[in-house]
C-alpha cells in the first residue's frame, strides 16, 4: 500500500534530514509545553492496546517468490532473517499484515503474476514490500510508486526495510555491494535462512554474468560476474549438512563462469566441495552456458562420474542457428554446443543434459527454426524447457523486428509436440538403481526421489524413507518420470551427518541459553542477528505494558495540575 508521505526515503539514514531540529533545539522547546490530561473515561475508552501493529517484529509476513533457484535461494535467507528478528512467517497471505513479493523479470508472465499480487495487496491493504529483479532493473515503473525495495544485492537488511515499511515509510536500498571498489556476490552466506525443503540446500555460488545477451532483462538486475570465494562456499555446505541436509543444489545466472573474477574456476571450487559431501548425500549443478564450460570439458566429466555428484548438466542452446544465435550474442556456435553434449555423453554414460530453446526470436526465419528442430531430433532432450520470446522493455531484442505472433506460437507448438512425441525412459524399465528421496509430489500420492543421472522417480510415501538413499527396481515410465518398487531385503541408508530441520525452522542459529539472545555462527565467530530476536510474545508485553504505563503517567499528570 503506497506509503502517506510525499517524498521517498533512499535509505534508513536519509530519516533525519538537515532540516530538522537539532536536540538542544528539541529540548529547549519542551520548557514551553503544558501537559493536558484527558478524562479517565477518554482515556479506557481510546486507549487501543494495539501492540501487534505498533511494534515492528511482531506482525505476520507471507512471502511469495517467482522465478529461478538463484531468486528462491535469496527468499529463504529473507524469510529467515525476519523470524530471527521475531516476525512470523505465515502461508496464508490473507492473515498477513505485510506482503514480500520476490519477483523475476525472465519472462512478461511472471513480471505480470507480480504486479498483479502488488494491486491485490493493496486492494486488501496490505503492507507491500518488493525485492528481486524486476524492481532492481526498473525501480522507477509506475506500479512500484511508494513501495519498499529491497535490491538483489541488499537481502542481508530486509529486517530493516520490513521495519520501516511497517511504520508507513517507504525504503529503497538498490546499491551494490563492494570492498575496496570490487563487486561482491552479494550478502553474506552465513546469514539464517528458512530453507523451503529442510533437506535440500540452495547455495549461490556468484551472481550476474560475463554476457550481455540481447534479450535477456535479468543482467539489468544482477549485473556483471561477482564470485563469492571458495572458502565461504565450502564453509556454507558444511553449515548445510549439520543442518540435516542431504541434497546441495548449486546455482547462479552462469555457474560456468565461476572465480574468472576471482581467479579461480569451476572445477577447483566443485573439487573441494566433493569433499565435504558426506556418503549418500548429493550434489547438483546449475546453468552453465557453452562458452565457459568448454575450456574445462575433461574436469567436468570426471567430476559428473563421483558417485556424489548427480550426472546432470543443464545448458541452455536457446536456437540451433548460427545467425540467431549471433543475433542473440551468445558467444558461441552451435558446434560448441553439440562439442559439450558429445564430449559429455562419451565420457559420463547415461548423463542427463537439459537445455532451454526459445521460439520466434527476432529475425528466426523457417529456415533457423528447422535447425533447431533437427537439433532436438538428434539428441532426444529429456529435458526441455521451451519458451515463446516475449521482447522485455530496455532489451536490444525487444527494438528488432518481430517475428509474428500467430508465426511464434505455432512454433512453440510444433516444437512442444516433437518434444511430447517420445520417452526418453522407457529403457530404464527393469533396472535397478539407487534414489535419493528429498521430495514429496505435487498429487501428494508419492515420495518424489532422484537417482545418479537426477531423472525424478516416484516411490511409496513412506515415512523412513524420507531423506534417504534407497534401492529400487524401475517398473514404469512416464514422460518426465519413473517408478520405483522398493527391494524388500535392502535397507535404506541415511545420508545425513544429524537430523533434518523441522519445516519452518531457522538455520544458522544457536541459542543462548543464559540470556535467550539468538546468534548466528559463521566462520568468522557469532553476530546478533538484530534488536527483534525477542520472543514476539515479549514484544507484545511490551507494547501493552508500555501503553498502561502511558494511562498512570496521564493519571498522575491530571492530578497535578
Amino acid at each position: 500500500m503506497p506509503s502517506a508521505c510525499d517524498s521517498l526515503i533512499e535509505d534508513i539514514e536519509d530519516m533525519v534530514s538537515s532540516s530538522d531540529p537539532t536536540p538542544h533545539e528539541r529540548l529547549s522547546s519542551r520548557k514551553n509545553i503544558i501537559p493536558r490530561a484527558r478524562r479517565k473515561k477518554e482515556l479506557l475508552s481510546d486507549e487501543e492496546l494495539q501492540a501487534d501493529s505498533l511494534i515492528p517484529g511482531t506482525q505476520k509476513i507471507w512471502m511469495k517468490t517467482w522465478g529461478c533457484s538463484h531468486n528462491n535461494s535469496d527468499g529463504e535467507y529473507m524469510a529467515g532473517q525476519l523470524a530471527a528478528s521475531g516476525y512470523k512467517m505465515t502461508d496464508d497471505p490473507t492473515e498477513a499484515d505485510v506482503w514480500l513479493l520476490n519477483s523475476c523479470t525472465v519472462k512478461n508472465p511472471a513480471e505480470d503474476h507480480f504486479r498483479n499480487s502488488i494491486k491485490k495487496a493493496q486492494d486488501q491493504e496490505k503492507k507491500v514490500v518488493v525485492a528481486g529483479c524486476v524492481p532492481q532493473a526498473q525501480p522507477r515503473m509506475d506500479y512500484l510508486k511508494g513501495l519498499s525495495i529491497i535490491g538483489v544485492q541488499q537481502i542481508d537488511r530486509v529486517v530493516e526495510v520490513v521495519d520501516e515499511a511497517v511504520k508507513g515509510h517507504s525504503v529503497r536500498l538498490l546499491s551494490q555491494k563492494k570492498d575496496g571498489g570490487r563487486r561482491l556476490g552479494g550478502a553474506r552466506l552465513d546469514l539464517p535462512k528458512i530453507r523451503k525443503n529442510p533437506l535440500i540446500e540452495i547455495i549461490s555460488i556468484n551472481t550476474g554474468c560475463l554476457n550481455a545477451c540481447t534479450y535477456c532483462k535479468t543482467k539489468h538486475a544482477r549485473g556483471d560476474l561477482a564470485s563469492y570465494p571458495i572458502e565461504e562456499l565450502v564453509e556454507r555446505a558444511r553449515q548445510s549438512f549439520l543442518e540435516g541436509v542431504c541434497e546441495i543444489w548449486l546455482t547462479s545466472e552462469d555457474t560456468g563462469a565461476y572465480g574468472r573474477d576471482i581467479g579461480t574456476d569451476l572445477p577447483t571450487l566443485l573439487w573441494r566441495l566433493v569433499e565435504e559431501i558426506p556418503e549418500g548425500a548429493m550434489l547438483r549443478l546449475g546453468m552453465t552456458n557453452p562458452p565457459y564450460i568448454l575450456e574445462h570439458l575433461e574436469e567436468m566429466a570426471k567430476i559428473l562420474n563421483h558417485p556424489r555428484v548427480y550426472a546432470f548438466l543443464h545448458v541452455p542452446v536457446q536456437s540451433a542457428s548460427d545467425s540467431v544465435l549471433m543475433d542473440m550474442k551468445r558467444e558461441y556456435c552451435i558446434d560448441d554446443f553439440r562439442r559439450v553434449v558429445d564430449f559429455l555423453k562419451e565420457r559420463v554414460p547415461g548423463v542427463t543434459i537439459a537445455t532451454d530453446i526459445i521460439c520466434g526470436f527476432p529475425g528466426e526465419t523457417e529456415e533457423d527454426f528447422q535447425e533447431t528442430v533437427d537439433l532436438v531430433k538428434c539428441y532426444r532432450f529429456p529435458s526441455l524447457f521451451i519458451n515463446q520470446f516475449y521482447p522485455r522493455p530496455g532489451t536490444p531484442a525487444a527494438k528488432m523486428e518481430q517475428v509474428p505472433a500467430h508465426v511464434k506460437k505455432q512454433r512453440t507448438k510444433e516444437l512442444s509436440q516433437l518434444f511430447h512425441s517420445y520417452n526418453p525412459y522407457d529403457h530404464k524399465v527393469g533396472e535397478r538403481q539407487h534414489v535419493l528421496v528429498t521430495e514429496e509430489s505435487f498429487d501428494a500420492q508419492y515420495y518424489v526421489a532422484h537417482n545418479k543421472f537426477y531423472e525424478q522417480v516416484l516411490v511409496p510415501k513412506r515415512a523412513e524413507f524420507k531423506g534417504k538413499m534407497i534401492e529400487v527396481d524401475i517398473y514404469e515410465a512416464g514422460k518426465h518420470f519413473l517408478k520405483g518398487k522398493p527391494v524388500e531385503d535392502s535397507k535404506p541408508f541415511t545420508p545425513s551427518i544429524a537430523a533434518p530441520f523441522q519445516k519452518g525452522e531457522v538455520s544458522g542459529l544457536m541459542q543462548d541459553q543464559n540470556d535467550g539472545v539468538q546468534t548466528s555462527m559463521s566462520s568468522s565467530g557469532p553476530f546478533l542477528i538484530g534488536s527483534h530476536s525477542m520472543d514476539r510474545e515479549v514484544l507484545k508485553k511490551l507494547g501493552i505494558g508500555l501503553a498502561l504505563a502511558a494511562v498512570i503517567l496521564a493519571f498522575i499528570v491530571e492530578k497535578l495540575y
